[in-house]
C-alpha cells in the first residue's frame, strides 16, 4: 500500500510543475499585447461580422493611449462595372487587446471617385 501511496506522490510531484509552468504560459498569452498585424486582421474580421459587409483594406492605423484606431475601407453595394461600386470609409476603435468597442461609418462614395483637392485655398 505505501508503494501505491509513493507512486502516486511521485505522479502528483511531477505533475504540479508541468502545471504550474502551463498556468505561467497562460498568464503570459493572456498578458501580451496584440502585434499591428494581428489587430488589423482581428479589426478587419470583427467590423465584417458587425456590418455583414466584406472589409477590403485599411486606409489608416495608428496606436493611441486608449489602445488603436483604425479606418476601414468596406464594399457597400458592388455594381457593374466595378468602378461604379459604392465603398464605405469606418472609423474603427479598439482596446489594447485588440478588441473592437466602436465604429462609425465617416463615409460614402463610388469606387472609382478620388477624393476632391483643394488649390490655391478655394
Amino acid at each position: 500500500m505505501s508503494n501505491t501511496k509513493n507512486s502516486s506522490e511521485s505522479r502528483n510531484s511531477r505533475s504540479a510543475p508541468e502545471g504550474a509552468e502551463k498556468d505561467t504560459e497562460e498568464r503570459v498569452a493572456e498578458n501580451r499585447r496584440p502585434n499591428p498585424m494581428e489587430v488589423l486582421r482581428n479589426a478587419r474580421t470583427q467590423l465584417a461580422e458587425l456590418i455583414g459587409m466584406a472589409a477590403e483594406n485599411v486606409s489608416s492605423f495608428e496606436q493611441t493611449e486608449d489602445g488603436w484606431a483604425l479606418e476601414i475601407e468596406v464594399l457597400e453595394l458592388p455594381r457593374v462595372p466595378d468602378t461604379m461600386s459604392l465603398m464605405a470609409s469606418y472609423q474603427v476603435e479598439l482596446d489594447p487587446e485588440g478588441q473592437l468597442t466602436g465604429y462609425r461609418r465617416v463615409r460614402r462614395y463610388e469606387r472609382g471617385r478620388a477624393d476632391a483637392h483643394r488649390r490655391g485655398g478655394r
